[in-house]
Protein backbone atom coordinates (compact mmCIF):
# COMPACT_ATOMS: atom_id res chain seq x y z
CA UNK A 1 0.00 0.00 0.00
CA UNK A 2 1.90 3.63 -1.17
CA UNK A 3 0.60 6.37 0.70
CA UNK A 4 0.72 9.59 -1.54
CA UNK A 5 0.70 13.22 0.66
CA UNK A 6 -2.44 14.93 -1.84
CA UNK A 7 -1.30 18.31 -1.00
CA UNK A 8 2.20 17.66 -3.15
CA UNK A 9 1.24 13.85 -5.04
CA UNK A 10 4.51 12.75 -3.19
CA UNK A 11 4.85 9.41 -1.97
CA UNK A 12 5.54 9.49 1.20
CA UNK A 13 5.58 5.87 2.87
CA UNK A 14 4.56 2.09 1.57
CA UNK A 15 3.52 -0.82 3.78
CA UNK A 16 3.63 -4.43 3.25
CA UNK A 17 -0.19 -6.06 2.67
CA UNK A 18 -0.97 -8.63 4.81
CA UNK A 19 -0.31 -12.26 3.64
CA UNK A 20 -3.21 -15.09 3.74
CA UNK A 21 -1.08 -16.09 6.20
CA UNK A 22 -1.24 -13.36 8.53
CA UNK A 23 -4.48 -13.38 8.39
CA UNK A 24 -5.16 -16.18 9.15
CA UNK A 25 -3.29 -15.77 12.36
CA UNK A 26 -5.12 -12.25 13.27
CA UNK A 27 -8.42 -14.63 13.12
CA UNK A 28 -7.03 -17.28 15.42
CA UNK A 29 -6.18 -14.72 17.35
CA UNK A 30 -8.81 -12.43 17.94
CA UNK A 31 -10.67 -15.73 18.48
CA UNK A 32 -8.49 -16.72 21.31
CA UNK A 33 -8.81 -13.54 22.89
CA UNK A 34 -12.28 -13.22 22.86
CA UNK A 35 -12.61 -16.07 24.66
CA UNK A 36 -10.55 -14.41 27.69
CA UNK A 37 -11.93 -10.49 27.01
CA UNK A 38 -15.81 -11.89 27.13
CA UNK A 39 -15.32 -12.52 30.55
CA UNK A 40 -13.16 -9.38 31.53
CA UNK A 41 -15.65 -7.26 33.64
CA UNK A 42 -17.31 -4.14 32.84
CA UNK A 43 -15.78 -1.87 35.06
CA UNK A 44 -12.21 -2.89 34.18
CA UNK A 45 -12.98 -2.18 30.27
CA UNK A 46 -14.59 1.21 31.02
CA UNK A 47 -10.64 1.39 32.72
CA UNK A 48 -9.26 0.75 29.43
CA UNK A 49 -11.25 2.59 27.84
CA UNK A 50 -10.42 6.26 29.76
CA UNK A 51 -6.49 5.16 28.93
CA UNK A 52 -7.15 5.10 25.79
CA UNK A 53 -8.56 8.43 25.73
CA UNK A 54 -5.18 9.79 27.87
CA UNK A 55 -3.50 8.19 25.11
CA UNK A 56 -5.22 9.82 22.18
CA UNK A 57 -4.99 13.22 23.93
CA UNK A 58 -0.86 12.72 24.99
CA UNK A 59 -0.26 12.75 21.24
CA UNK A 60 -3.00 14.50 19.68
CA UNK A 61 -0.68 16.33 17.42
CA UNK A 62 1.21 13.23 16.21
CA UNK A 63 -2.34 11.70 15.74
CA UNK A 64 -3.17 14.51 13.82
CA UNK A 65 -0.50 14.99 11.36
CA UNK A 66 -0.52 11.66 10.56
CA UNK A 67 -4.20 11.69 9.64
CA UNK A 68 -3.17 15.31 7.64
CA UNK A 69 -0.42 13.76 5.87
CA UNK A 70 -2.30 10.49 4.70
CA UNK A 71 -5.96 12.14 3.64
CA UNK A 72 -4.98 15.86 3.67
CA UNK A 73 -7.48 17.08 6.17
CA UNK A 74 -6.45 20.63 8.24
CA UNK A 75 -4.29 20.08 10.56
CA UNK A 76 -6.66 21.98 13.33
CA UNK A 77 -9.34 19.66 12.09
CA UNK A 78 -7.80 16.95 12.49
CA UNK A 79 -6.41 17.90 16.05
CA UNK A 80 -10.18 18.30 16.78
CA UNK A 81 -11.07 14.55 15.30
CA UNK A 82 -8.55 13.29 17.54
CA UNK A 83 -10.14 15.28 20.71
CA UNK A 84 -13.52 14.17 19.75
CA UNK A 85 -12.33 10.11 19.81
CA UNK A 86 -11.12 10.67 23.77
CA UNK A 87 -14.24 12.50 24.13
CA UNK A 88 -15.95 9.44 22.49
CA UNK A 89 -13.67 7.37 25.20
CA UNK A 90 -14.89 9.47 28.15
CA UNK A 91 -18.70 9.06 27.15
CA UNK A 92 -18.72 5.05 26.98
CA UNK A 93 -16.41 4.57 30.13
CA UNK A 94 -18.73 6.94 31.96
CA UNK A 95 -21.87 5.57 30.30
CA UNK A 96 -21.16 2.00 29.38
CA UNK A 97 -22.41 0.53 32.69
CA UNK A 98 -25.68 2.11 32.50
CA UNK A 99 -26.39 1.42 29.16
CA UNK A 100 -25.24 -2.53 29.11
CA UNK A 101 -27.29 -2.80 32.52
CA UNK A 102 -29.85 -6.08 32.77
CA UNK A 103 -33.15 -5.15 31.79
CA UNK A 104 -35.94 -6.55 34.37
CA UNK A 105 -39.40 -7.77 33.11
CA UNK A 106 -42.78 -8.73 34.66
CA UNK A 107 -42.20 -12.02 35.62
CA UNK A 108 -44.44 -14.06 38.21
CA UNK A 109 -44.27 -14.16 41.98
CA UNK A 110 -40.55 -16.09 43.32
CA UNK A 111 -39.09 -15.64 39.54
CA UNK A 112 -36.51 -13.16 38.23
CA UNK A 113 -36.77 -12.22 34.51
CA UNK A 114 -34.14 -10.14 32.76
CA UNK A 115 -32.44 -9.44 29.50
CA UNK A 116 -28.68 -9.30 30.04
CA UNK A 117 -25.91 -7.92 26.72
CA UNK A 118 -23.59 -10.74 26.08
CA UNK A 119 -21.28 -9.86 23.52
CA UNK A 120 -20.84 -11.24 19.93
CA UNK A 121 -17.15 -12.02 18.84
CA UNK A 122 -15.01 -10.91 16.68
CA UNK A 123 -16.52 -8.00 14.51
CA UNK A 124 -15.08 -6.85 11.44
CA UNK A 125 -15.24 -3.23 10.55
CA UNK A 126 -14.49 -1.78 7.20
CA UNK A 127 -13.66 1.58 7.64
CA UNK A 128 -13.28 4.95 4.92
CA UNK A 129 -10.61 7.51 5.27
CA UNK A 130 -12.54 10.40 5.68
CA UNK A 131 -12.64 10.69 9.26
CA UNK A 132 -10.13 8.06 9.64
CA UNK A 133 -10.01 8.21 13.35
CA UNK A 134 -13.20 9.05 14.31
CA UNK A 135 -14.84 6.51 12.37
CA UNK A 136 -12.80 3.77 13.56
CA UNK A 137 -13.40 4.75 17.57
CA UNK A 138 -17.07 5.15 17.23
CA UNK A 139 -16.76 1.24 16.33
CA UNK A 140 -14.33 0.36 18.21
CA UNK A 141 -15.27 2.04 21.80
CA UNK A 142 -19.21 0.69 21.83
CA UNK A 143 -17.95 -3.07 20.72
CA UNK A 144 -14.65 -3.60 22.81
CA UNK A 145 -16.43 -2.08 25.62
CA UNK A 146 -19.44 -4.70 25.34
CA UNK A 147 -17.22 -7.39 25.31
CA UNK A 148 -16.08 -8.14 21.41
CA UNK A 149 -12.70 -7.58 20.09
CA UNK A 150 -12.48 -5.64 16.67
CA UNK A 151 -10.88 -6.33 13.32
CA UNK A 152 -10.27 -3.34 11.00
CA UNK A 153 -10.08 -3.01 7.29
CA UNK A 154 -9.18 0.30 6.80
CA UNK A 155 -8.82 2.39 3.37
CA UNK A 156 -5.85 1.74 1.48
CA UNK A 157 -4.79 5.30 1.49
CA UNK A 158 -4.54 5.42 5.70
CA UNK A 159 -3.29 2.48 6.11
CA UNK A 160 -0.67 4.66 8.93
CA UNK A 161 -3.31 5.91 10.68
CA UNK A 162 -4.74 1.94 10.87
CA UNK A 163 -1.73 1.04 12.37
CA UNK A 164 -1.45 4.11 15.03
CA UNK A 165 -4.72 3.04 16.06
CA UNK A 166 -4.50 -0.55 17.21
CA UNK A 167 -0.70 0.86 18.98
CA UNK A 168 -3.25 3.35 20.72
CA UNK A 169 -5.07 0.20 22.35
CA UNK A 170 -1.85 -1.46 22.69
CA UNK A 171 -0.41 1.31 24.59
CA UNK A 172 -3.70 1.78 26.67
CA UNK A 173 -3.17 -1.53 27.82
CA UNK A 174 -5.45 -3.99 25.80
CA UNK A 175 -4.95 -7.39 25.70
CA UNK A 176 -3.08 -8.91 22.70
CA UNK A 177 -5.63 -9.76 19.65
CA UNK A 178 -8.50 -7.67 21.10
CA UNK A 179 -7.84 -5.30 18.37
CA UNK A 180 -6.03 -5.64 15.39
CA UNK A 181 -5.67 -3.92 12.05
CA UNK A 182 -5.20 -5.41 8.59
CA UNK A 183 -3.52 -4.29 5.71
CA UNK A 184 -5.47 -6.11 2.91
CA UNK A 185 -7.37 -5.43 -0.12
CA UNK A 186 -11.16 -4.83 -0.11
CA UNK A 187 -11.25 -7.79 -2.82
CA UNK A 188 -10.12 -10.13 0.59
CA UNK A 189 -13.40 -8.73 2.38
CA UNK A 190 -15.99 -10.93 1.55
CA UNK A 191 -13.60 -13.83 2.34
CA UNK A 192 -13.19 -12.62 6.23
CA UNK A 193 -17.08 -11.44 6.64
CA UNK A 194 -17.68 -15.53 5.61
CA UNK A 195 -14.99 -16.89 8.02
CA UNK A 196 -17.02 -18.72 10.88
CA UNK A 197 -14.58 -16.53 13.58
CA UNK A 198 -16.28 -13.36 12.62
CA UNK A 199 -19.51 -12.86 13.98
CA UNK A 200 -20.92 -9.53 12.56
CA UNK A 201 -19.53 -7.13 10.13
CA UNK A 202 -19.92 -3.05 10.05
CA UNK A 203 -19.30 -0.75 6.87
CA UNK A 204 -19.28 2.97 6.47
CA UNK A 205 -18.30 3.58 2.55
CA UNK A 206 -19.83 3.25 -0.66
CA UNK A 207 -23.88 2.08 -1.73
CA UNK A 208 -21.87 -1.13 -3.68
CA UNK A 209 -19.42 -1.97 -0.80
CA UNK A 210 -22.42 -2.15 1.76
CA UNK A 211 -24.29 -4.23 -0.56
CA UNK A 212 -21.46 -6.31 -1.42
CA UNK A 213 -20.83 -6.77 2.66
CA UNK A 214 -24.57 -7.20 3.40
CA UNK A 215 -25.33 -9.66 0.98
CA UNK A 216 -22.09 -12.10 1.58
CA UNK A 217 -23.12 -11.33 5.87
CA UNK A 218 -26.77 -12.42 5.14
CA UNK A 219 -26.08 -15.55 3.15
CA UNK A 220 -24.23 -16.45 7.01
CA UNK A 221 -26.90 -15.33 8.64
CA UNK A 222 -24.34 -12.16 10.57
CA UNK A 223 -25.79 -9.15 11.83
CA UNK A 224 -24.46 -5.91 9.92
CA UNK A 225 -24.45 -2.17 10.34
CA UNK A 226 -23.90 -0.09 7.47
CA UNK A 227 -23.75 3.92 6.80
CA UNK A 228 -23.50 4.30 2.94
CA UNK A 229 -23.26 7.84 2.64
CA UNK A 230 -26.18 10.58 1.97
CA UNK A 231 -26.74 13.68 -0.22
CA UNK A 232 -28.13 15.64 2.73
CA UNK A 233 -30.63 18.50 2.56
CA UNK A 234 -30.45 22.21 3.95
CA UNK A 235 -33.36 23.46 4.29
CA UNK A 236 -34.00 27.21 4.57
CA UNK A 237 -37.34 28.54 5.11
CA UNK A 238 -38.63 32.01 4.64
CA UNK A 239 -38.48 32.66 8.40
CA UNK A 240 -34.90 31.22 8.67
CA UNK A 241 -32.06 33.42 10.67
CA UNK A 242 -29.51 33.82 7.15
CA UNK A 243 -26.88 34.96 9.01
CA UNK A 244 -26.74 32.28 10.56
CA UNK A 245 -27.50 29.70 7.97
CA UNK A 246 -25.28 30.87 5.57
CA UNK A 247 -22.50 31.07 7.96
CA UNK A 248 -23.31 27.40 9.44
CA UNK A 249 -24.18 25.72 6.17
CA UNK A 250 -20.98 27.13 4.04
CA UNK A 251 -18.89 25.43 6.92
CA UNK A 252 -20.98 22.36 7.01
CA UNK A 253 -20.62 21.89 3.27
CA UNK A 254 -16.84 22.55 3.00
CA UNK A 255 -15.75 21.07 6.24
CA UNK A 256 -13.34 18.37 6.17
CA UNK A 257 -12.88 19.33 1.86
CA UNK A 258 -16.48 18.62 1.72
CA UNK A 259 -15.40 14.88 2.07
CA UNK A 260 -18.51 13.95 4.80
CA UNK A 261 -21.52 11.90 4.41
CA UNK A 262 -23.30 14.47 6.60
CA UNK A 263 -21.95 17.59 4.97
CA UNK A 264 -25.04 20.10 3.54
CA UNK A 265 -24.87 18.84 -0.14
CA UNK A 266 -28.11 19.86 -1.35
CA UNK A 267 -29.47 23.45 -0.15
CA UNK A 268 -33.33 23.85 -0.39
CA UNK A 269 -34.33 27.49 -0.39
CA UNK A 270 -37.40 29.42 0.07
CA UNK A 271 -38.47 32.10 -2.87
CA UNK A 272 -38.82 34.64 -0.44
CA UNK A 273 -34.99 34.56 1.28
CA UNK A 274 -33.59 33.26 -1.64
CA UNK A 275 -31.31 35.77 -3.54
CA UNK A 276 -30.68 37.13 0.01
CA UNK A 277 -29.07 33.73 0.97
CA UNK A 278 -27.38 33.03 -1.76
CA UNK A 279 -25.63 36.05 -1.28
CA UNK A 280 -24.39 35.78 1.61
CA UNK A 281 -23.29 32.02 1.08
CA UNK A 282 -21.16 33.46 -2.00
CA UNK A 283 -19.64 35.61 0.82
CA UNK A 284 -19.16 33.02 3.14
CA UNK A 285 -17.78 30.29 0.83
CA UNK A 286 -15.34 33.11 -0.76
CA UNK A 287 -14.15 34.01 2.71
CA UNK A 288 -12.91 30.28 3.25
CA UNK A 289 -8.90 29.46 2.71
CA UNK A 290 -7.71 26.73 0.78
CA UNK A 291 -4.13 25.59 1.61
CA UNK A 292 -1.96 23.83 2.64
CA UNK A 293 -3.50 21.46 4.78
CA UNK A 294 -0.91 21.86 7.82
CA UNK A 295 -1.08 25.95 8.15
CA UNK A 296 -3.53 26.13 11.48
CA UNK A 297 -5.35 28.68 9.22
CA UNK A 298 -6.33 26.64 6.19
CA UNK A 299 -10.11 25.97 6.17
CA UNK A 300 -10.33 23.61 2.87
CA UNK A 301 -7.43 21.37 2.32
CA UNK A 302 -7.07 18.70 -1.10
CA UNK A 303 -9.23 15.81 -1.73
CA UNK A 304 -7.63 12.76 -0.63
CA UNK A 305 -6.78 11.64 -4.09
CA UNK A 306 -6.23 12.85 -7.08
CA UNK A 307 -8.27 10.31 -8.58
CA UNK A 308 -11.95 11.54 -6.27
CA UNK A 309 -11.21 14.60 -7.67
CA UNK A 310 -10.95 14.16 -11.00
CA UNK A 311 -14.32 12.16 -10.28
CA UNK A 312 -16.00 15.09 -8.54
CA UNK A 313 -14.50 17.45 -11.25
CA UNK A 314 -16.42 15.20 -14.13
CA UNK A 315 -19.89 15.76 -11.71
CA UNK A 316 -19.87 19.54 -11.57
CA UNK A 317 -18.78 19.34 -15.46
CA UNK A 318 -21.84 17.20 -16.14
CA UNK A 319 -23.86 18.73 -14.22
CA UNK A 320 -23.11 22.41 -15.86
CA UNK A 321 -23.42 20.83 -19.44
CA UNK A 322 -27.10 19.83 -18.15
CA UNK A 323 -27.83 23.53 -17.52
CA UNK A 324 -26.67 24.38 -14.31
CA UNK A 325 -25.29 27.57 -13.31
CA UNK A 326 -21.63 27.66 -11.76
CA UNK A 327 -21.50 30.77 -9.40
CA UNK A 328 -18.26 30.19 -7.79
CA UNK A 329 -15.57 27.59 -8.05
CA UNK A 330 -15.97 24.71 -10.74
CA UNK A 331 -11.89 24.03 -11.49
CA UNK A 332 -9.00 22.11 -10.14
CA UNK A 333 -6.30 24.73 -8.78
CA UNK A 334 -3.54 24.84 -10.38
CA UNK A 335 -1.47 23.42 -7.84
CA UNK A 336 0.29 20.31 -6.95
CA UNK A 337 -1.99 18.66 -5.33
CA UNK A 338 -5.81 17.70 -5.84
CA UNK A 339 -7.16 20.93 -4.60
CA UNK A 340 -10.79 21.90 -5.81
CA UNK A 341 -12.43 25.27 -4.31
CA UNK A 342 -15.66 25.39 -2.81
CA UNK A 343 -17.75 25.34 -5.69
CA UNK A 344 -21.73 26.62 -5.99
CA UNK A 345 -24.18 25.30 -8.73
CA UNK A 346 -27.48 26.53 -8.56
CA UNK A 347 -30.45 26.65 -11.36
CA UNK A 348 -29.78 22.62 -10.68
CA UNK A 349 -31.99 20.55 -13.32
CA UNK A 350 -33.14 16.84 -12.51
CA UNK A 351 -30.85 14.15 -13.31
CA UNK A 352 -28.20 15.86 -13.43
CA UNK A 353 -25.12 14.70 -10.63
CA UNK A 354 -25.65 17.56 -8.81
CA UNK A 355 -29.29 17.10 -8.26
CA UNK A 356 -29.26 13.09 -8.03
CA UNK A 357 -25.68 11.65 -7.17
CA UNK A 358 -23.70 12.44 -4.10
CA UNK A 359 -21.17 14.92 -4.76
CA UNK A 360 -18.27 13.81 -2.19
CA UNK A 361 -16.73 17.14 -2.18
CA UNK A 362 -16.80 20.96 -1.60
CA UNK A 363 -19.60 21.46 -4.14
CA UNK A 364 -23.14 23.37 -3.03
CA UNK A 365 -26.16 22.58 -5.06
CA UNK A 366 -28.73 25.34 -4.47
CA UNK A 367 -32.45 24.44 -5.48
CA UNK A 368 -34.87 27.44 -5.18
CA UNK A 369 -38.59 26.30 -4.07
CA UNK A 370 -42.00 28.17 -3.77
CA UNK A 371 -43.09 26.96 -0.29
CA UNK A 372 -42.60 24.64 2.81
CA UNK A 373 -44.04 21.91 1.00
CA UNK A 374 -42.18 22.26 -2.02
CA UNK A 375 -39.06 22.19 0.38
CA UNK A 376 -40.05 18.90 2.00
CA UNK A 377 -40.43 17.44 -1.17
CA UNK A 378 -37.44 18.29 -2.69
CA UNK A 379 -35.80 17.50 0.29
CA UNK A 380 -37.06 13.51 0.61
CA UNK A 381 -36.17 13.68 -3.68
CA UNK A 382 -33.29 11.82 -3.02
CA UNK A 383 -32.13 7.56 -2.83
CA UNK A 384 -30.54 8.49 0.70
CA UNK A 385 -31.42 9.28 4.31
CA UNK A 386 -28.94 10.00 6.26
CA UNK A 387 -29.11 13.27 7.60
CA UNK A 388 -31.05 16.93 7.34
CA UNK A 389 -30.60 20.36 8.11
CA UNK A 390 -33.77 22.59 8.46
CA UNK A 391 -33.76 26.37 9.55
CA UNK A 392 -36.30 28.29 11.05
CA UNK A 393 -37.11 31.00 13.90
CA UNK A 394 -40.36 28.73 14.52
CA UNK A 395 -39.44 25.62 16.46
CA UNK A 396 -42.34 23.85 16.05
CA UNK A 397 -42.46 24.29 12.66
CA UNK A 398 -38.89 23.04 12.58
CA UNK A 399 -39.86 19.80 14.41
CA UNK A 400 -42.81 19.73 12.04
CA UNK A 401 -40.65 19.66 9.00
CA UNK A 402 -38.46 17.46 10.49
CA UNK A 403 -41.02 14.90 11.28
CA UNK A 404 -42.12 14.62 7.11
CA UNK A 405 -37.79 14.68 6.00
CA UNK A 406 -37.09 11.03 5.44
CA UNK A 407 -33.66 11.18 7.06
CA UNK A 408 -31.89 9.39 10.23
CA UNK A 409 -30.61 12.11 11.79
CA UNK A 410 -32.28 15.52 11.52
CA UNK A 411 -31.41 19.07 13.33
CA UNK A 412 -32.93 21.97 13.18
CA UNK A 413 -30.92 25.18 13.30
CA UNK A 414 -28.06 23.29 13.42
CA UNK A 415 -25.66 21.58 11.11
CA UNK A 416 -26.19 17.30 11.08
CA UNK A 417 -23.12 15.94 13.43
CA UNK A 418 -22.55 12.90 14.96
CA UNK A 419 -22.41 13.16 18.67
CA UNK A 420 -21.59 9.75 20.88
CA UNK A 421 -24.83 11.04 23.09
CA UNK A 422 -27.28 10.67 20.07
CA UNK A 423 -27.50 7.61 17.79
CA UNK A 424 -26.83 8.06 14.70
CA UNK A 425 -27.66 6.78 11.08
CA UNK A 426 -29.83 6.38 8.37
CA UNK A 427 -32.70 5.16 6.28
CA UNK A 428 -32.93 4.02 2.63
CA UNK A 429 -29.98 3.89 0.24
CA UNK A 430 -27.71 5.28 3.40
CA UNK A 431 -28.30 2.24 5.18
CA UNK A 432 -29.49 0.57 8.32
CA UNK A 433 -28.36 -0.45 12.25
CA UNK A 434 -27.56 2.92 14.67
CA UNK A 435 -23.69 3.99 15.85
CA UNK A 436 -23.37 5.74 19.21
CA UNK A 437 -25.19 6.42 22.39
CA UNK A 438 -26.98 3.42 24.14
CA UNK A 439 -28.39 2.16 20.46
CA UNK A 440 -25.02 1.70 19.31
CA UNK A 441 -23.51 0.14 21.80
CA UNK A 442 -26.50 -2.49 21.80
CA UNK A 443 -26.21 -3.21 17.78
CA UNK A 444 -23.39 -6.19 18.51
CA UNK A 445 -24.68 -7.96 21.27
CA UNK A 446 -26.76 -11.24 22.50
CA UNK A 447 -29.68 -9.59 23.93
CA UNK A 448 -30.21 -13.01 25.93
CA UNK A 449 -33.48 -13.50 28.32
CA UNK A 450 -32.33 -15.14 31.72
CA UNK A 451 -35.69 -16.52 33.53
CA UNK A 452 -34.55 -17.08 36.86
CA UNK A 453 -37.26 -19.79 38.23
Amino acid sequence: MEVVNPATNERIATYEEDSTAEVEAALTRATDAFEQWRDVSLRERQELLVSAGEVLRDRKREWAELMTREMGKPISQAVAEVEKCAWLCDHYAEYASVYLADDHHPSPPGTTVKTRYDPLGPVLAVMPWNYPFWQVFRFAATSLTAGNVGLLKHASNVPGCAMAIEEIFREAGYPEGVFQSLLVPSDLVDDIVEDDRVRAATLTGSGPAGRAVASTAGATLKKTVLELGGSDPFVVLDDADLDAAAETGAWARNMNGGQSCIAAKRFIVHDAVYDEFLDRLVSEVDSLTVGDPMDEETDVGPQARQNLMAELHEQVEASVAAGATLLTGGEPLDRDGAFYPPTILTDVPADCPAADEELFGPVAAVFRVGDEEAAIEQANDTRFGLGASIWTEDRERGERVAGRVDAGCTYINQYTKSDPRVPFGGVKDSGYGRELSEAGIKEFVNRKTVWVE
